[in-house]
């Protein structure tokens, strides 16, 4: 009966060769086309910037106006949409500051509401009130600003003690 090929020896190849090999091109492969892909979305990227469009036919612009359009819808309704939550948000908050403000008002002494400035004399109120000097305002001003606007200046002022 004759002998078998060897299977060892110089000649033949080991299965460790072999695989390294089909791996290098499988990873070769995949590299060829992630780098195809980038070149697409590098030039599709190029096109929505509006550069170098000589090449397309008037179907494929029609197709990227079409796309920007739509993007463009996109964008303009996220932006609506922010802003719409900021305005609540500052209306809430607006809303806060208003009842913390009827809250403070509430907590003011009563000052006399005739319409007119109340004159206070600014030594006084420096000596005895050095700690708030938005209290002496707030007691000068009975109403808001509009109420007792008389075109006069008014002149406040402040020493340390």
């Amino acid at each position: 009966m004759p002998k078998p090929w060897p299977t060892g020896g110089r000649f033949a190849k080991p299965q460790a060769r072999r695989q390294p090999s089909i791996d290098l091109n499988v990873e070769h492969n995949k590299y060829n086309s992630l780098n195809e892909q980038l070149a697409e979305a590098s030039l599709r990227l190029r096109h929505m910037r509006g550069e170098e469009l000589e090449g397309l036919t008037v179907g494929e612009l029609q197709q990227m106006e079409k796309n920007l359009e739509t993007g463009l819808q996109r964008v303009l309704c996220t932006k609506d949409q922010q802003f719409m939550q900021q305005i609540s948000e500052l209306q809430q908050k607006g809303t806060l500051v208003a009842e913390e403000n009827l809250r403070l008002r509430s907590q003011m002494p009563q000052v006399p509401k005739a319409g007119k400035m109340t004159v206070v004399e600014t030594e006084n109120v420096a000596t005895e009130d050095v700690h708030s000097s938005e209290s002496v305002m707030t007691a000068l001003h009975s109403g808001s600003s509009h109420d007792n606007d008389d075109g006069s200046d008014i002149s406040l002022k402040l020493a340390l003690p």
